[in-house]
């Protein structure tokens, strides 16, 4: 491509010094990855000193997080080039074109360039990628990157490939893209100052009424200039605006800045004050990047970012405020110095500032992966080069919904799946729109899904919402909740986009029908008892307020759920009937046996129960369900109640236990092993209630576990008595430090050698009784104890038992349990 004509001599900013550097790296490697820090001009210049070099065969293609940014930087370069957007440089975003054939520069939405990468993999046409502002760590530019990696090792390297960022730690990416060049460019061009708050915020102190306390003192500190207020959401931006009106100086002028707004607010935000007029732009974490806002010498930081948190087993995702990061906060401070010196107010104390984390959760780690999982398929591979690869546990939970909704088998996609990967919804209302053939009315509730709430502040009931779509005056006039028109208008808009976007061969579904489509998971049915609470058939809990018009429902969809982990709140739903449940997911619908231990009811319960998912739509007496079940419910009631030991089967257990510690081959009879295996089952098929188990003799079970040749062996090794010299049976018991017995000394006369017992010979431990049954001596060596201690205990037992033999040698002497005849 020839040089591009002069470009007319713009203001120099900081990243005019990289621009040497990058064009090095570019012609050395063709890949870069440049480090400038908030207000550098990274943005605008970059891509035009591309097309000036006049070293990219075909068009520069420029990637955007937000369409406010794409569309704002294509206008910001198109009229450096004194030109039109369209011309050189042009725009694509959502709904909304404008490139021609002369466009050399195109900036797009992450999105777009997947879509492009699926469809033609070797990009045609496209001779320079840039993905802008990629600290954001977007879901759509960690894909774009990784496709872009693996597609420029195996079709295109000739692709020259720029990766652009304010905050992000560059090297990990730089790795990534095979250690590419790092530049850096100088910082910004204007010093800020920083001002914290003297101490931390009260607890209790609202953070609307501390942000807007904070611009009022920036605003008499600073009389020059605009101010930039970050707050973490549009409602914060609506209270802190009512509380400002009237408050601030009559030249100030109030500019929100949200990314919901309709474009002519924006651009309102977006322009410079008039002359003797100041701008307060009160604006999400949209302006921290990219998009330039004139005249701004002050930041007001409130300190708060909201993100998306999704839980994968429960397929909800919420939104969570929490502290912005350093990295976030240096982007907000930035945006003081890009005219002139300037000052960022922090509604933070200096020493909390070393708790912010470093760098926020890229979108990978936080976000619902199920539209990621879908574009995975259809490029064929999970295996990309990812700076965060996905979390499997999570990736696996994407693929099963994304199996539910027939867009894979067996992990492979489908025609449906290529079909809903092609549409720009998520797959679940792509779905939704595809299997109910298209049509206004899916039309418009795949788009009032897909958008914020148009009624924030009414009951959760969906068909509300469709009637404020279709005539919002009706309802703002038959109710007490008033639409929010702009978010209706955008509604109106994306679902003409989405009719035109599939053949119409509606189905005629209801409304209930088509969120049942959508939502196969968060079909709810009714719990037992007066709280409005649901059952979900994806196994969740789900619950509202009382008195609200669905609370009664027993069937219901769950469109909206607030993400709560423990019982989720439902913000949208929609009642449901059986029938019409059945007519669109009846193969999802059968009859399945249970025999399962009711905790609740203490005792084994046997069901046959016709589901769908997790919910009982109905529930019979399983009359006949064979012993093998019952016994196995029986085992779980077990589990949680615990086994009774009787005292005969606790000793065999010990025995059993001394011979396996010992290396001989014998079952385990531990509690875990009975219960995790089948020794049990046959005796528990008739045992129904926590009686019969706690009745339960475990000694029958025991022995026939253990077998008639393991019950020779352990009679061998380690028998359940002692016969004595006198042939009496005296039990061993196994429980204690080492085996031993109890036994009347008298009765062990003549015995020389120590009874032993278990495969390593364990030397009995004798307990020898007085002839009044008190224990005397204690001894593990009864030949020993003969010759060392008897003497003492024969002196001390003759004058207290003198009726009893006690000989001077009793060794020699016979075993007897009889006293002296009197007078002897």
């Amino acid at each position: 491509m020839p040089p591009h004509s002069p470009l007319p001599p713009p203001a120099a900013l900081p990243i005019d010094e990289a621009l040497p550097d990058l064009r090095a790296a570019l012609q050395a490697r063709g890949m870069a990855v440049l480090q400038a820090p908030p207000g550098a001009g990274k943005t605008t210049r970059v891509p035009l000193a591309l097309l000036d070099w006049g070293m990219v065969q075909g068009r520069i293609l420029m990637l955007e997080p937000r369409r406010l940014a794409a569309r704002a930087s294509a206008e910001r370069m198109a009229a450096t080039l004194g030109e039109e957007p369209g011309q050189t440089v042009g725009y694509r975003i959502r709904g909304e074109s404008k490139v021609s054939r002369a466009t050399k520069i195109e900036v797009v939405t992450e999105g777009i360039l997947t879509r492009m990468l699926q469809s033609d993999p070797s990009l045609d046409g496209i001779g320079a990628l840039i993905f802008d502002e990629f600290h954001e760590r977007s879901l759509n530019a960690d894909l774009g990157l990784a496709l872009t990696l693996e597609i420029r090792a195996a079709l295109r390297d000739d692709l020259l490939l720029i990766v652009m960022s304010a905050t992000l730690d560059a090297a990990p990416v730089a790795a990534l893209m095979g250690d590419a060049p790092l530049v850096t460019s100088a910082g910004r061009a204007f010093p800020v100052e920083t001002r914290w708050l003297p101490r931390p915020l009260d607890a209790r102190a609202r953070l609307d009424g501390a942000t807007a306390a904070l611009v009022q003192q920036a605003v008499e500190d600073c009389p020059d200039g605009g101010v930039l207020v970050f707050l973490p959401g549009e409602g914060e931006i609506r209270r802190v605006e009512s509380l400002l009106r009237n408050r601030l100086p009559a030249e100030c002028d109030l500019r929100p800045l949200f990314g919901a707004m309709e474009f002519a607010a924006q651009r309102a935000a977006l322009a410079p004050a008039p002359a003797g007029r100041r701008n307060i732009v009160l604006a999400t974490s949209i302006a921290e990047t990219s998009l330039t806002l004139p005249d701004i010498r002050v930041v007001v930081d409130a300190g708060r970012a909201r993100r998306a948190r999704f839980d994968a087993p429960s397929g909800m995702a919420r939104l969570i405020t929490e502290r912005v990061t350093k990295a976030e906060a240096e982007q907000r401070r930035g945006r003081a110095g890009r005219v002139a010196p300037g000052i960022c107010y922090r509604l933070w104390s200096k020493g909390e500032e070393g708790g912010l984390a470093p760098f926020p959760p890229a979108e990978i780690e936080a976000a619902d992966l199920t539209a990621l999982a879908l574009e995975l398929a259809l490029w064929g591979s999970t295996d990309l080069p990812f700076l965060t690869p996905p979390h499997p546990g999570v990736l696996g939970e994407a693929q099963a919904l994304l199996t539910q909704l027939q867009a894979l088998d067996k992990g492979r996609i489908t025609d449906h799946g290529r079909a809903l990967a092609a549409l720009p919804l998520h797959p679940r209302l792509g779905h939704m729109l595809l299997r109910a053939g298209g049509g206004a009315e899916a039309a418009t509730l795949a788009a009032l899904l897909a958008e914020r709430d148009p009624l924030r502040s009414a009951p959760a009931d969906l068909a509300l919402r469709m009637a404020a779509i279709r005539d919002p005056a009706r309802v703002a006039r038959d109710t007490i909740h008033e639409p929010h028109r702009p978010t209706i208008e955008r509604i109106r808009a994306e679902a003409r986009r989405l009719e035109r976007a599939v053949p119409a061969k509606p189905l005629g579904l209801s409304l209930a029908q088509l969120a049942a489509l959508a939502y196969p998971d968060r079909v709810g049915l009714r719990r037992k008892g007066d709280a409005p609470r649901w059952v979900l058939s994806g196994g969740k809990g789900a619950a509202m307020a009382a008195g609200q018009p669905l609370s009664g429902a027993r069937l219901l969809v769950a469109t909206d759920l607030d993400g709560d982990l423990r019982e989720a709140d439902i913000r949208q739903a929609i009642p449901i009937t059986e029938a019409e449940l059945r007519a669109v997911h009846g193969d999802r619908i059968a009859w399945r046996d249970v025999c399962d231990w009711s905790k609740r009811e203490g005792r084994v319960i046997a069901r046959r129960q016709e589901c769908f998912g997790a919910l009982v739509l109905d529930d019979r007496h399983w009359t006949d369900a064979p012993p093998e079940a019952r016994a196995m419910a029986a085992r779980e009631g077990l589990r949680q109640i615990g086994l009774v030991w009787t005292p005969a089967a606790r000793r065999l257990k010990a025995r059993v236990d001394l011979c396996r510690r010992d290396g001989a081959d014998l079952p385990d009879l531990s509690d875990e092993a009975l219960l995790a295996g089948d020794a049990l089952l046959p005796y528990l098929s008739g045992l129904k209630t926590e009686a019969d188990l706690r009745n339960l003799d475990l000694l029958e079970p025991l022995r026939a576990h253990l077998g008639w040749e393991a019950l020779q062996l352990l009679d061998r090794l380690t028998p359940a008595h002692f016969e004595t010299p006198l042939g009496r049976r005296a039990p061993i018991d196994y429980d204690g430090e080492a085996p031993g017995i109890e036994v009347r000394l008298q009765e062990m006369f003549g015995v020389t050698i120590h009874p032993t017992v278990g495969p390593k010979r364990l030397p009995l431990r004798i307990t020898l009784l007085s002839p009044g049954g008190k224990p005397v001596q204690v001894t593990s060596d009864l030949p020993g104890f003969w010759t060392n201690s008897y003497a003492d205990v024969r002196r001390d037992m003759r004058g207290r038992y003198p009726r009893h033999p006690w000989p001077d040698d009793p060794r020699e002497a016979d075993p007897t349990t009889r006293t002296k005849p009197r007078g002897t």
